[in-house]
């Protein structure tokens, strides 16, 4: 589940607080460095763009998909493993998932942890490989999951406009202390506010998609 953005770091508030050295002349406005600032929120809006893509992909719709699996974590000798890294994993019919482990004695643990990750799934090992059957979605299964999208992808536009609020504080605090010119805060407030729209239309691209993908029979 995503959450809130948190503050953002440290090394932000010290450009912010080392800007004076980076006046060219004594007298002259005292200029902060916004690019990096700016940059730094573009890392985060990405991430949380990012974050919304993985947990959607974890969100069954109307066809089998191997990323419903990829990330259980399975015991391998100790050490939990995402499947992903211990099988080869792919859909072949609407309604089945073959998993192929890479090594075939981790059959019983990859079964073990589908069953142990509430997935509503019951895998069965076969030969050499643990094959999952999706059961179709029921119409009101539908519309939860639907419900489900939208508000995960609500919860990123937050996180992500979180972060533009944290980024515009930090650029009007250089304007009031003199490291940003009145014109360079405009300017550099048009910018975020146009990234911030950037992403969340993302955001709704995504959520779009997904919601699409489990209308699909």
């Amino acid at each position: 589940m995503l959450r809130p953005y948190a503050i953002m770091m440290n090394a932000t508030q010290h450009k912010l607080r080392c800007g004076k050295d980076a006046a060219y002349n004594s007298g002259e406005v005292i200029h902060m460095a916004v690019d990096p600032l700016l940059k730094e929120a573009k890392e985060h809006m990405e991430k949380s763009l990012h974050v919304l893509h993985d947990e959607l992909q974890k969100l069954r719709g109307g066809r089998a998909s191997p990323a419903l699996v990829e990330g259980v974590l399975v015991d391998y000798y100790g050490t939990p493993t995402p499947l992903k890294h211990m099988a080869q994993l792919n859909a072949p019919e609407a309604n089945l998932i073959v998993i192929r482990p890479f090594d075939p004695t981790q059959r019983q643990a990859i079964e073990k942890a589908i069953l142990e990750a509430n997935l509503g799934f019951n895998p069965v090992v076969a030969e050499d490989v643990v094959r999952i059957q999706v059961p179709h979605l029921s119409e009101e299964r539908r519309k939860e999951l639907g419900k489900l999208v939208h508000e995960r992808g609500e919860e990123s536009k937050v996180a992500i406009r979180n972060i533009r609020r944290h980024s515009k504080e930090l650029l009007e605090k250089g304007e009031k202390e003199g490291k940003l010119t009145e014109d360079d805060l405009r300017r550099e407030l048009d910018a975020l506010e146009k990234m911030t729209h950037e992403f969340c239309d993302k955001v709704d691209q995504e959520v779009v998609a997904k919601d699409k993908q489990l209308k699909t029979v």
